[in-house]
């Protein structure tokens, strides 16, 4: 378990509603992060999950409600924009550079940054160091050189978050993390997420069907269902709650 349940929000969705044609995708959805915070973010297929992630990564602009960072309102803002202030977000389908190495996965997500004052060598010194520093974090050493389009699926994922953190963020999104993963590499990537939200302080929103991974790894969970939160809490407070039970857990604790 992990992160502070006080302070302002660093991300904010307010009151979100999105529609698709006549069907309604999220209502009034109201879902808010803090730094430091990991929060898990679980319901049944068609809830709205992968919908409300499109709409905090700038995807898609919601029909109704307001995005926050820090208090200022960025529901216009591009998914780029966001990038660039902090917001990183990984996908259920995986979207490496297969045709570069591991490592150079890590070094083409902090090419944005530009020159500045600084000259190439210099720039390119730091980079390949932060790579290296992100890959030893993750257990992705060994592969470093290793083209991405030839991984295994959870070892790709792990590629994935990696590519994430190379440039250090303050807000990330994960959607179906530990998919594929084996149970050696499910407790890599907790531990990871745990170091990042404990020590540098980042906001974690993950999506995750993997109830018992959710459960012991987050420090808050939201329930949606049918385009609303159905509820909110820690993991003993939504496993308990009759509601939750009924439409997602089966009826059963």
């Amino acid at each position: 378990m992990s992160g502070p349940d006080r302070g302002p929000y660093v991300l904010e969705a307010a009151g979100v509603s999105v529609r698709f044609g006549g069907v309604r995708a999220l209502t009034g959805v109201s879902l808010g992060l803090r730094a430091g915070e990991v929060c898990g973010l679980i319901g049944p297929n068609g809830a709205g999950k992968t919908t409300l992630f499109d709409v905090l990564s700038g995807i898609r602009r919601p029909d109704g409600g307001r995005m926050l960072l820090d208090g200022t309102d960025i529901t216009r803002r591009s998914p780029v924009w966001r990038a660039r202030h902090g917001m990183r977000r990984t996908f259920q389908r995986q979207q490496l550079f297969g045709q570069l190495s591991v490592a150079e996965n890590l070094l083409v997500a902090q090419e944005w940054r530009g020159a500045g004052l600084r000259g190439r060598r210099a720039r390119d010194r730091d980079r390949r160091a932060r790579a290296a520093e992100v890959l030893a974090g993750c257990g992705l050493t060994p592969l470093g050189d290793s083209y991405a389009a030839g991984l295994p699926v959870g070892r790709a994922r792990m590629v994935e978050l990696a590519r994430a953190l190379a440039d250090p963020p303050r807000v990330l999104l994960l959607d179906e993390p530990a998919s594929g993963m084996s149970a050696p590499e499910r407790e890599r990537l907790a531990a990871v997420v745990r170091r990042l939200a404990g020590d540098e302080g980042c906001a974690v929103l993950l999506v995750e069907h993997n109830v018992a991974f959710v459960m012991e790894l987050c420090a808050r969970v939201v329930v949606l269902d049918l385009g609303t939160v159905l509820a909110e809490g820690t993991a003993a407070e939504v496993r308990a709650n009759p509601l939750v039970r009924e439409a997602y857990l089966g009826g059963t604790a």
